[in-house]
């Protein structure tokens, strides 16, 4: 045995990893960012459960003392709140379900470009992209020929097609693979069954990026409401936060009775607060999604 082979081996070098000043830079902005953009959510969730009187006297704070639970009691207790959530979550609901649904059909036969129909459906959604009628013709349209006034749908169907999202799914849709459409064409399958066996199961990314889309779209949307609802009874739960922060009487319909006093700046960040959870609670669920459907139907190629 050699005096070579006793020696022991060398341990392997390691290079020193550095860190590129881009990336520090990115870390550092990145978080700073997230900060600004948490601390407002937090001051209104502390702000809800800090008492009235030291809201009105002191402002906002980070943490809530003396800690009061007032705002949520009196909205809970009411009847408004849980009104105006059956008509916030009708509106979503049935405005998602509907919005999703006309854009991927429409969005279909744009991409199979059929002869004078793709083309003249493409220009139709594309000129809204650029200007639109107004909120006169809106208005008359919907009241006078429609006549859903005081109707939840008046909300719904004014946003029913959204023409950027049906461009991004439009893209989505040509990058599907030829192969699998030909052979459903070729085992029988007309236009419909290829839709909804084919197509649409194999878009389930782009399905849930739009659904989102405009789910925010319908769960935050007031002004539609505004114009259209004059019924107390079926104002969603933005159009009752936007009037209770117009005008502080406005405060009196979300408390019982029972109550002499309500609680006006604790009760507004309450349900700010109430507004923006299912958003939040429900974005997790369509987030693996979100960002495969919404970059392959933004790419092209």
């Amino acid at each position: 045995m050699t005096i070579t082979a006793l020696r022991p081996a060398k341990a392997p070098l390691r290079r020193s990893r550095n860190v590129e000043p881009f990336t520090i830079v990115s870390i550092v902005g990145a978080s700073l960012f997230a900060v600004f953009a948490f601390l407002p959510l937090w001051m209104i969730l502390a702000g809800s459960f800090t008492d009235e009187t030291k809201l009105s006297s002191s402002g906002y704070s980070l943490w809530p003392h003396p800690f009061s639970t007032a705002a949520y009691s009196s909205i809970f207790a009411g009847s408004a709140l849980w009104k105006a959530m059956v008509a916030s979550l009708f509106i979503t609901v049935v405005g998602t379900v509907i919005a999703a649904t006309c854009t991927a059909g429409l969005a279909w036969v744009i991409a199979r470009r059929v002869p004078r129909l793709s083309a003249a459906l493409a220009v139709f959604g594309y000129i809204p992209m650029l200007f639109t009628g107004g909120l006169v013709p809106l208005y008359i349209l919907v009241t006078q020929y429609l006549h859903l006034t005081n109707s939840w749908f008046s909300v719904i169907l004014p946003a029913a097609v959204a023409p950027f999202l049906v461009f991004i799914t439009v893209s989505f849709f040509s990058q599907l693979p030829s192969e699998i459409l030909e052979a459903a064409r070729v085992d029988g399958a007309g236009e419909l069954r290829t839709f909804f066996s084919i197509v649409l199961p194999l878009s389930k990314p782009i399905l849930a990026v739009i659904a989102l889309f405009y789910a925010v779209h319908f769960w935050n949307e007031w002004f539609m409401a505004l114009l259209f609802l004059s019924d107390a009874e079926k104002y969603p739960v933005q159009l009752v936060l936007q009037n209770l922060i117009a005008s502080v009487a406005n405060a009196a319909g979300m408390v019982p009775v029972s109550n002499n006093v309500a609680p006006v700046y604790q009760l507004r960040l309450a349900l700010t607060v109430i507004t923006i959870a299912p958003i939040l609670v429900a974005y997790p669920f369509a987030q693996r999604y979100f960002v495969k459907g919404l970059t392959l139907g933004a790419s092209k190629g």
